[in-house]
């Protein structure tokens, strides 16, 4: 069994390759079947703000079946991967542009789309918050009633971080922002639901958590686990931005009820606005180091934007503090990492999962420094890089494989530069 695994210097097929060179691979949006009706989203187009949403004129377009709002909701009218914050329909309040409040579902897409500008949605506006430093603040107004917006709160402590500092010849201190990040995977969100002949509900979509969809859907239309069935066809991309519920449950819900195939695609642009993003991070660090180029101490303090939900904010806050010190020996750290409610449009999964952001700082804090000492920095990360026996911030000992000192030498030699340092690696 392991030599049948072992891929490894060898040329291996993919079993999708074809299909999908050749135009056969089905996705979502290319499944047709009969009976078949069609679904549109209706969105919120404020950040904050309270909603009466009246659907009685839409109701009367001749095209349509049914307009689905949070009354129509059977089960719990919630959902989110970790954090239950995120609502099927919003009912009475919206947090974020972009947040569901209807699904249209009439005899074609362009009589769901007609139909859904006949839907009155009277808007009261608040002023939100959009910045989480703002947002920590005890006198920001709060994103979920009754909650915090500090969502988590992650440590991280090794040494003595005042010792560290005082026994350093140079300290570096400086404040670093990374952006908002869109996914753009090439096929945007779609899928087709339908009712089988024992009554279950099928749901083919592109997904990355096909076992979550079920249990978030489950829970949505009251129904047991084993009467809903996740079908994922052919991903045309996700990195992280097919994690989070986008039209799973609507579609359910609606084919349920209508006992019809349903079927939805977003366009681009409500891809956009319908699904998580990279999280922003405002970051200050503080890194101190000895005049021979020895790193002896390193603060952070990192506030990762959530947007409206949690999403997976709480893991990629506390990957980003463990990565914070990146590869480097440092004996003294302090890192305080926070995930933020704000009324932005909310991040979740993307590619990197929190450490994506943190080298952005860490590195520069490296470059500075060698700066500085006049040290050339390759030089510098050499003399400080992890090998086999080093302790990381968080206690972990490097017993295996480390060979990022011998990929930093080996890349200076194909730069032609020549490294000057005697230390081993």
């Amino acid at each position: 069994m392991t030599k049948n695994l072992n891929t490894i210097g060898k040329s291996e097929k993919r079993v999708d390759a074809k299909d999908k060179v050749m135009g056969k691979a089905l996705y979502p949006g290319d499944i047709y079947m009969d009976n078949m009706v069609y679904g549109y989203t209706v969105r919120s187009t404020i950040p904050c703000g309270e909603i009466r949403v009246d659907k009685s004129q839409a109701q009367k377009h001749p095209g349509v079946l049914y307009i689905f709002t949070a009354d129509d909701i059977i089960g719990n009218n919630h959902h989110g991967v970790i954090i239950k914050d995120q609502e099927v329909f919003c009912k009475k309040k919206v947090r974020r542009i972009g947040e569901p409040i209807a699904f249209v579902v009439a005899r074609s897409y362009e009589a769901a789309k007609e139909a859904a500008k006949m839907i009155s949605i009277e808007f009261k506006e608040f002023t939100g918050v959009f910045d989480p430093r703002e947002a920590m603040k005890d006198d920001a107004s709060k994103v979920h009633k009754g909650k915090d917006n500090l969502i988590f709160h992650y440590k991280l402590r090794d040494g003595n971080i005042e010792e560290g500092f005082m026994n350093s010849d140079i300290i570096v201190e400086n404040n670093y922002e990374t952006s908002m990040v869109e996914h753009s995977f090439l096929q945007p969100e779609a899928g087709v639901a339908y009712v089988d002949e024992k009554g279950s509900v099928n749901l083919i979509v592109a997904t990355q958590y096909p076992h979550y969809d079920r249990e978030e859907i489950a829970q949505a239309l009251n129904l047991p686990q084993e009467s809903i069935r996740i079908i994922t066809s052919a991903v045309g991309g996700a990195f992280g931005g097919r994690e989070d519920i986008t039209l799973q449950i609507h579609l359910a819900l609606a084919s349920y009820k209508l006992k019809r195939p349903v079927k939805t695609i977003y366009s681009r642009e409500e891809s956009f606005i319908a699904h998580s993003k990279r999280h922003p991070f405002y970051m200050h660090y503080k890194t101190g180091a000895k005049k021979d180029g020895t790193l002896m101490a390193m603060e952070a303090e990192i506030i990762g934007d959530a947007g409206a939900h949690a999403s997976w904010a709480i893991n990629i806050l506390r990957k980003a503090g463990v990565h914070a010190t990146g590869p480097y020996l440092i004996p003294n750290v302090k890192v305080d990492c926070y995930a933020v409610y704000t009324n932005n449009p909310y991040t979740g999964a993307m590619r990197g999962f929190g450490a994506a952001q943190v080298p952005m700082a860490y590195e520069q804090q490296i470059d500075e420094i060698a700066n500085r000492l006049n040290i050339n920095p390759i030089d510098f990360r050499l003399k400080n890089c992890f090998r086999i026996g080093s302790k990381t911030a968080t206690g972990q000992i490097i017993e295996g494989s480390i060979p990022l000192g011998k990929l930093i030498k080996i890349a200076a030699e194909k730069i032609g530069y020549n490294i000057s340092t005697g230390v081993s690696i």
